[in-house]
């Protein structure tokens, strides 16, 4: 289920759903998966959203999916991938300042999860290790008793992101792996986190101390676009986009240095997605 923050019940691609359901719940559905998911397939897939043969999809797509385009900024589309990561328009994702609030990166459905001493949890009936998202055992560590935040992105969401807060960051951290989606329906059968290609930094930030964020691929053209390397980063500034596909970023955090907002961890704790939306706060310094 998914909720929005005034508790209303949203709506999700209903269609998107049930040609999922076929592909993870049969034997040839699964079969088509392991072909699809292919590095090739994938490379060819994009090559075709970044040509001028894809512009034809732009329309239908936007009537499908009830995008409301008066937010975005609706001009000179040289491909569907360029659709894809349109601009939302001045004003229309304010960003919460204040030192103190944590805000969400993303336009997305979002659930947090606190990571136990052994860094494993479940997300939708799948097992996750913080250590397996990572590759890299002695920093998951350090997120121990912290807050795992989950933030999913449908097709339909704006799909650039931003900056959490300010500080200094790492070089970015890349890791292959099959593309598989990230709609919760996958979980039942996959654990998404593990096979999907994803990239992570450490955000050394003002106010929450050392958080990690990681961007993860979906299916098909999961392709993860970050704008910078190491250095200096400011709250609300465009971090990166992701191209087509529903894509996820993961946000880890430091024991004792966050409190999500209520509605939030009460919603995570019934298996509940909270939408949120880029900038918005979702949290406090603990």
């Amino acid at each position: 289920m998914i909720k929005t923050r005034t508790g209303q019940v949203a709506v999700s691609n209903e269609k998107q759903n049930k040609l999922l359901k076929k592909l993870y719940g049969s034997v040839l559905g699964r079969v088509l998966l392991k072909t699809l998911t292919a590095p090739a397939v994938s490379r060819a897939a994009g090559c075709f959203m970044d040509s001028a043969l894809s512009k034809p999809l732009i329309k239908p797509f936007i009537k499908r999916s009830g995008i409301d385009t008066s937010q975005y900024v609706m001009r000179g589309f040289r491909s569907y991938n360029d659709f894809f990561t349109r601009r939302i328009k001045q004003g229309k994702r304010p960003v919460d300042f204040t030192p103190e609030h944590l805000i969400s990166p993303c336009d997305s459905k979002l659930t947090v999860h606190r990571i136990s001493s052994r860094s494993v949890f479940s997300i939708k009936g799948s097992r996750y290790r913080v250590s397996d998202l990572l590759c890299n055992e002695f920093l998951a560590k350090r997120y121990s008793g912290g807050y795992c935040c989950i933030f999913r992105l449908e097709v339909d969401d704006y799909h650039r992101y931003c900056y959490i807060d300010s500080g200094m960051k790492s070089d970015n951290t890349f890791i292959a792996g099959e593309l598989h989606t990230v709609n919760p329906i996958a979980l039942e059968r996959y654990n998404i986190y593990k096979r999907n290609c994803r990239e992570y930094t450490v955000l050394h930030t003002d106010n929450f101390g050392d958080v990690v964020q990681a961007e993860v691929g979906a299916m098909l053209v999961g392709r993860i676009v970050n704008l910078h390397g190491e250095g200096a980063f400011r709250r609300g500034e465009e971090k990166g986009r992701f191209e087509f596909g529903g894509s996820t970023v993961v946000l880890l955090f430091e024991k004792d240095s966050i409190v999500p907002d209520g509605d939030i961890l009460k919603n995570s704790a019934e298996g509940i997605e909270t939408v949120v939306k880029y900038g918005e706060k979702i949290g406090i310094k603990a």
